[in-house]
């Protein structure tokens, strides 16, 4: 009750004279006061809202308990608090009677004044704490339903107990019913249809979840969060964000990334299938004039063999973005061959040796034309780096990251190394120190592709005199480990990590 608002009681007792006596105390205390002497004159003036109703229990026409039903049924008026009194009905089964009735408070004749004071301001202030807490209520259902996000708070057995707008909307669109069928009801029902996909209500651990999930054209991300009251938990609130056009977005960009990788390669490969070409072309004219039947063959042997390497390359060209559609489990060793193939007449164009190793390894899990993307995005930076006469030097070896078991691939050139100033940087959408001829997106591309991996991602650059170089790490997980979201705890992208030796 703010300072400067004078609290109105409305007095409905039919005897005149404790009307003059209650109302005098009440007007001293600096309380305004109403009368009024019978039920229904009561009920009526009830309607305009007083902060207060002491009311008696004998009237002349409606019982007190009656008037009291009426006051605390009616929703408009429900929250009002009565006091009860009465001169007559002094007993404790009147008291209990008053009270279960839906009285705030009964006090009986003779009425001390302090008393009666004391009792009217604790029914004031609790009022006045209700009506805070019922603002403070729907300032935040207000604020809860403004949010474009979609937010459900579970209970323990995943039991929808309260939702916003957002995710009303949602279940509508999706058949689930409106706000009075969604209440009770499994939520994993519900997520199946939204999102088609319901493991991570199961999750267990008390650390937030964070995921992604891909329904028809739709994409959700996905947030689980405990909650936790007295140390214990008590359910858990679910958040989903419609990232459609993000994702999409991402998909334009990877798709220019993709375009402007090619054409790097596109020189290259030109140069690469134009060699067979011409021997081909030079093979099947020397065939033409050959004067015996044995040169003949022979040419055309050259020949099978050049068109061998010409349908070899194209092969290779072919299936570097080629993808699955799900996650399959991948030798390494194949990926870094499928690759490097391509890079290494570049690399010997510009006259850069290559040292890469076999290694026998555990297979990793998923989709080859994205991990190729990675690959040769670092592989082409590293050549772009390499003076000539160095050498690039490739590494896949097993390793773990916490208790997963993978692959660590290293590719390091011994380049002048990156600048300090921009090394948090480079990892940024459209940030390129290549000027026209990069995209920016090179390193981006590769960050969220191994992120969609359960990777990691670190570099470490070094511009010392006699020690210049860079070495990007990918860690992808062994194949048993599933590509699926995760928690965020778990954080699967690493802030690139400057090492020793890094200057």
């Amino acid at each position: 009750m703010s300072s400067s608002h004078q609290p109105r009681i409305l007095l409905i007792d039919d005897n005149q004279q404790n009307r003059y006596i209650l109302s005098k105390i009440l007007h001293r205390a600096n309380l305004n006061v109403e009368l009024r002497g019978t039920g229904r004159e009561g009920l009526d003036a009830v309607r305009t809202g007083p902060d207060l109703v002491i009311l008696d229990v004998k009237l002349p026409d409606i019982s007190g308990y009656e008037v009291c039903r009426k006051i605390k049924s009616d929703p408009a008026t429900a929250a009002i608090p009565v006091l009860q009194i009465s001169a007559a009905f002094t007993s404790n089964e009147s008291k209990v009677q008053a009270l279960e009735g839906g009285a705030d408070g009964y006090l009986t004749h003779p009425i001390e004044p302090a008393v009666l004071l004391a009792t009217v301001r604790s029914l004031l202030r609790l009022k006045q704490a209700e009506t805070n807490s019922r603002q403070s209520a729907e300032e935040w259902q207000c604020t809860f339903n403004a949010l474009a996000e979609s937010v459900v708070l579970l209970d323990l057995e995943n039991k929808v107990v309260r939702w916003n707008l957002a995710f009303e909307q949602l279940c509508l669109a999706v058949g689930c019913g409106d706000g009075a069928g969604i209440m009770g009801r499994d939520a994993a029902g519900i997520f199946e249809k939204v999102l088609g996909r319901t493991d991570f209500l199961n999750h267990g651990r008390p650390a937030r979840y964070s995921g992604e999930a891909q329904q028809g054209s739709r994409w959700f991300h996905i947030t689980v969060d405990a909650v936790i009251r007295e140390g214990e938990r008590v359910g858990s609130v679910v958040v989903l964000a419609d990232i459609t056009e993000r994702k999409l977005a991402e998909r334009s960009l990877q798709n220019a990334e993709k375009l402007a990788a090619t054409g790097r390669l596109a020189q290259t490969i030109a140069h690469e299938i134009n060699n067979p070409l011409e021997a081909l072309t030079n093979l099947i004219y020397l065939a033409q004039y050959a004067t015996s039947e044995p040169g003949v063959l022979d040419f055309l042997r050259q020949a099978s063999t050049e068109l061998e390497r010409v349908a070899r390359i194209t092969k290779q060209i072919l299936s570097f973005h080629r993808d699955t559609k799900e996650a399959v489990a991948l030798d390494p060793n194949d990926l870094v061959d499928n690759v490097v193939a391509l890079y290494q007449p570049q690399m010997a164009a510009h006259d850069i040796r290559l040292d890469w190793e076999k290694r026998e390894l555990p297979s990793i899990a998923g989709y080859p034309g994205e991990l190729r993307q990675v690959l040769a995005n670092l592989l082409a930076n590293a050549v772009d780096a390499s003076p000539a006469g160095s050498t690039i030097s490739v590494r896949a070896r097993r390793a773990c990251r916490g208790t997963r078991e993978g692959v660590a691939i290293t590719i390091h050139d011994c380049g002048p190394g990156i600048p300090r100033d921009i090394r948090n940087r480079i990892l940024e959408p459209f940030f390129t120190t290549k000027e026209l001829k990069g995209t920016g997106l090179g390193l981006w591309l590769v960050k969220n592709i191994v992120t969609k991996h359960k990777g990691s991602l670190r570099f470490r650059s070094s511009r010392k005199p006699g020690r210049t170089g860079t070495s990007f790490r990918v860690f992808l997980p062994a194949a048993k480990h599933e590509i699926h979201e995760g928690y965020a705890g778990n954080r699967p992208l690493d802030v690139p990590a400057l090492r020793k030796n890094s200057s």
